[in-house]
């Protein structure tokens, strides 16, 4: 059984406890992102809303900020040891309005040793690992600087084994991340596509199940973008059918207003999940087992290292 790679260091899969598979902690995006809410920059007010979150029973997150969005391990760690939880960090790039500056110039395979390098050794002398690499792409399209980062992150899974957990814009190119991975050696079942309750469509969900991968259900809790019921509706369907065990739930709150911890009380904050989603789900019908597969087995199998 591998070992899970944590800010503070590894674990055993049976230590991570409820997971969810993509938020963001700490961010400093570039300077020329104008919405600053998109900035979660504060330390404190990050240990208070992981403090709210590890009461609710959460153990653990992952934390997808990659370092053209402002990745801060050293911050994570401190956040990590005041509170408890469980903190993965990520490798890699996230779509090309972020990565081509970082990657046009470099090559894959230099890519490809950035990643593992941070997975095996460390992040810029910071004394934190990654556990999981990113890799994203653009609406309708993978762009020649993400295709790069795309083949990059198979070359670095087949190394080290780490998940590959994908972005996804809107939804789309979910199929195409799949086959462009597997032609780099990626077995889908160790592949995370994400963002897929931006495309709310049964079909396509099926689909993507049905190569194995596994699907990022994670914009739980921003009804702007689709109604909780209907992501409900769509994760019940996928559990009668049988992929119960592919689906990994999070929220992806990328912003300062979706923590109470910054002050502003409107948004859903990383309790929503645990205190109101899940109990949703029971309501509907879904037993302690099927949500402790999408909450906690499936994220520790994901999860480890060294399993191609």
């Amino acid at each position: 059984m591998g070992k899970i790679r944590t800010v503070l260091g590894d674990i055993e899969p049976t230590a991570l406890g409820f997971t969810y598979m993509h938020e963001h902690v700490i961010t400093h995006p570039p300077a020329d992102v104008a919405d600053r809410d998109l900035a979660m920059e504060s330390i404190a007010a990050a240990t208070r809303e992981l403090t709210s979150f590890f009461l609710a029973g959460g153990r653990a997150l992952v934390e997808m900020t990659p370092r053209d969005y402002g990745r801060d391990p050293q911050a994570l760690r401190e956040i990590s040891a005041a509170t408890g939880v469980h903190i993965i960090c990520t490798t890699g790039w996230l779509k090309d309005k972020f990565c081509r500056r970082w990657v046009e110039e470099r090559t894959v395979n230099e890519l490809a040793d950035e990643m593992i390098r941070e997975i095996e050794e460390g992040i810029d002398g910071a004394g934190v690992r990654a556990g999981v690499i990113k890799a994203g792409s653009s609406l309708n399209a993978i762009t020649p600087a993400e295709e790069k980062v795309f083949r990059a992150a198979g070359r670095a899974h087949r190394e080290t084994g780490a998940l590959i957990s994908t972005h996804t814009e809107k939804g789309t190119m979910a199929l195409e991340q799949i086959e462009l991975l597997r032609r780099e050696g990626v077995s889908p079942e160790r592949i995370l596509v994400g963002h897929l309750d931006h495309k709310p469509e049964l079909d396509y969900w099926r689909s993507v199940a049905q190569t194995g991968a596994n699907l990022g259900v994670d914009q739980i809790g921003k009804e702007k973008y689709l109604p909780d019921s209907r992501r409900i509706e769509l994760i019940l369907a996928m559990v009668a059918e049988g992929y119960g065990d592919q689906l990994c739930l999070s929220g992806d709150l990328a912003r300062a207003s979706y923590w109470p911890a910054y002050g502003g009380w409107g948004g859903p904050g990383l309790t929503y999940i645990l205190w109101r989603f899940l109990p949703w789900l029971r309501e509907r019908g879904l037993d302690s087992s099927q949500i402790e597969a999408m909450m906690g087995k499936t994220p520790a199998r994901l999860l480890q290292l060294g399993v191609a």
